[in-house]
């Protein structure tokens, strides 16, 4: 059975466990790792591999720790050469190439992002199968067979306006957002496009701290679909 835990999430760092009750995943490790042996438990030795989506730090700070603590690090070449990683416990993996750890399949996705080659996850064990995008501005695939989906959910278009307007953001800096991040309308389309009937349930993830209303994102997305909706 899958079960999805965040440890941090947002701009300040990001890192996910991740267990089918057989096999432990971490999905990025944007934060210190002694703040991720702390969230284990102190059980960093029963991960089995690091998933790191993109190179910024939020998402990547402890790539290099995880490899020297004995975790593989599984991440896109790009990734890779951005954070000038080296080692045997490093693996380079490409979008639509799929790939085994122990008990889970895992595709990677291209997603969009100001990084250089980032990607999305798409994890199955079983007749499980778990969605993992964040940081991107959308999503271009259709997924089959979903039963949890993990989404960046970082903005509202509302908001996110009315704060330029008032002059808390700088308009260049909302285009960057716009371009870069997957906002609650993004996040109903995506949905909208997929077939949730096996849906057990919906994370939403990175949610801005002056862009993003978590209760009201919660509510509107379980309105929407009737699913288990958790903010990370």
């Amino acid at each position: 059975m899958i079960k999805f835990k965040p440890l941090a999430s947002g701009s300040k760092g990001n890192c996910y466990h991740l267990t089918d009750g057989t096999t432990e995943i971490l999905l990025e490790c944007g934060i210190p790792i002694r703040k991720i042996r702390e969230g284990l438990d102190f059980r960093l030795s029963s991960v089995a591999a690091c998933l790191v989506s993109h190179e910024h730090q939020d998402h990547a700070k402890a790539a290099a720790e995880m490899m020297a603590a004995g975790i593989d690090v599984y991440a896109s070449r790009g990734t890779i050469d951005a954070l000038g990683l080296r080692g045997h416990r490093l693996h380079p993996i490409q979008a639509l190439q799929g790939f085994e750890i122990d008990t889970w399949h895992i595709l990677p996705i291209d997603i969009l992002h100001d990084a250089t080659e980032p990607l999305g996850f798409v994890l199955t064990s079983g007749d499980e199968r778990l969605l993992f995008a964040t940081d991107t501005a959308y999503i271009k695939y259709i997924v089959p067979g979903l039963t949890h989906i993990c989404i960046e959910c970082n903005y509202d278009e509302e908001t996110l306006s009315e704060n330029v307007t008032q002059g808390k953001i700088d308009p260049v800096l909302r285009q960057r957002i716009v371009e870069n991040h997957m906002s609650l309308e993004r996040v109903k389309n995506m949905l909208f496009a997929n077939d949730l009937s096996n849906v057990e349930e919906i994370w939403l993830l990175h949610l801005s701290d002056g862009n993003a209303d978590a209760e009201r994102f919660r509510k509107e997305i379980f309105w929407l679909t009737g699913r288990k909706v958790y903010v990370a």
